[in-house]
């Protein structure tokens, strides 16, 4: 990309974002103008594609709303977006879900992501915690 359209957008992307994959279900705090008034309202579903970077990036969340399927496409920069929070991690092997547009009922459901690198790594920690644990209760017992 071109160094000063990189040097505009910088200043404009949000640096506090989670991290998001496709197959996650989040929910969406954008803020809404009604009247005079604004307000927040969370939007949550599923994570279905994901395209762009940087200022453009966006992503399209899917939920099923009293049997309707509703897609809504939110900019990820954009200064209407509050927050957004992760509520579960799906395991998908594609990039873009589309076919759960076809499915419904418990066909749509998505495997959740079980663990990861930190759990991992905190497992090894207490596993060697627990290892080193009782060579000292048995110096203890021999004195």
């Amino acid at each position: 990309m071109n160094q000063i359209i990189r040097d505009i957008e910088s200043p404009l992307i949000k640096d506090k974002l989670p991290e998001l994959h496709v197959g996650d279900t989040v929910k969406v705090f954008v803020k809404i103008i009604e009247g005079g008034k604004e307000r927040t309202q969370g939007y949550e579903g599923v994570i279905i594609k994901r395209r762009g970077s940087g200022v453009g990036e966006t992503i399209t969340v899917r939920r099923v709303f009293q049997g309707i399927g509703i897609e809504r496409v939110f900019p990820l920069h954009s200064p209407r977006i509050e927050k957004v929070k992760v509520q579960r991690r799906g395991h998908v092997r594609r990039s873009k879900l589309y076919y759960l547009r076809k499915r419904t009922g418990k066909a749509t459901r998505i495997k959740e992501k079980i663990g990861g690198r930190k759990d991992v790594d905190s497992f090894a920690d207490t596993a060697s915690q627990a290892v080193s644990e009782p060579e000292a209760s048995s110096e203890a017992q021999e004195s």
